[in-house]
């Protein structure tokens, strides 16, 4: 019978072996979310034996890393901005970058009176972003939309999962609210190249969904389509907050040349990438 210790060398020595990045971490993630200890609980428990329906799992986690399925799909969950969010290959994983992005808005609707107001989160994925601002902000009306069915099915999940009631609409980017009228959009849309996603990592060129990926030749169609639609969607002093790929600062901007936008910006991420853009209405 092994224990917690013997298990923890077996896989790190053969994550490393598969060549996974960070095969010590990653084993201890893979082991402490298989028993229910957390990583800090393996070192604690080093002794511990496991039981067969352990090793079992464990053994399986741990082929499915090695083949780079991200452990966010094999443990099918997430934390993200004080939510727990369900995530399966229909969906994105959650960035920290989208995480940063949902903090630069709670802090902008933070100072608004949000009575009455209503908030779209368009191409949701797993909903996170709108979601984690409903639960921090519950008198604020917020309506997801993707255009995957699937998706739609997990933002529900994790609506009910997290405690708060959303509106759920399925279609093509904005297609969904015609004839309605937001006073805050935010959208995180498809933005990778087919060429860039030839370069990405496998862990999500392999196993993330190119729907949600992909965004035909020059990475801006959705960012277009957004420009153009956007301002008859609005109310007066409505807000628009966007993710943007690297390097596509100056092209998102000029796109969103429309006099009606009263003031935009363009926010660093962590690395110092381009990735958030603003924008107010008049």
């Amino acid at each position: 019978m092994y224990t917690v210790l013997e298990i923890l060398n077996l896989t790190k020595e053969y994550l490393e072996k598969m060549k996974v990045p960070r095969p010590r971490k990653e084993a201890e993630e893979i082991i402490g979310e298989a028993l229910g200890i957390g990583r800090m609980g393996v070192y604690l428990d080093f002794e511990r034996p496991l039981v067969e329906s352990e090793l079992e799992l464990c053994r399986s986690w741990v082929m499915r890393r090695s083949k780079r399925e991200p452990l966010q799909y094999i443990f099918g969950k997430v934390k993200f901005f004080d939510c727990d969010i369900k995530v399966t290959p229909d969906v994105l994983i959650p960035r920290q970058e989208t995480e940063i992005l949902v903090d630069k808005i709670a802090k902008a609707l933070a100072k608004m009176e949000l009575k009455e107001k209503i908030l779209w989160d368009v191409c949701c994925g797993s909903g996170c972003i709108g979601i984690s601002l409903k639960k921090r902000f519950p008198e604020l009306k917020v309506i997801l939309s993707d255009i995957s069915p699937a998706a739609i099915e997990i933002s529900i999940a994790n609506a009910k999962m997290n405690g708060v009631e959303i509106e759920c609409l399925n279609g093509d980017l904005l297609k969904p609210f015609a004839g309605k009228k937001a006073d805050f959009v935010v959208c995180n849309p498809p933005y990778v190249t087919e060429e860039e996603l030839a370069s990405l990592d496998d862990e999500v060129r392999l196993h993330e969904p190119k729907l949600a990926l992909l965004a035909r030749e020059s990475g801006l169609e959705f960012y277009a389509r957004l420009a153009t639609e956007l301002p008859a969607m609005l109310n007066p002093k409505g807000r628009v907050w966007l993710e943007i790929g690297t390097g596509q600062k100056t092209a998102v901007q000029k796109l969103f040349c429309d006099p009606k936008w009263s003031s935009s910006q363009v926010e660093s991420d962590w690395a110092g990438h381009d990735r958030f853009f603003s924008l107010e209405m008049e």
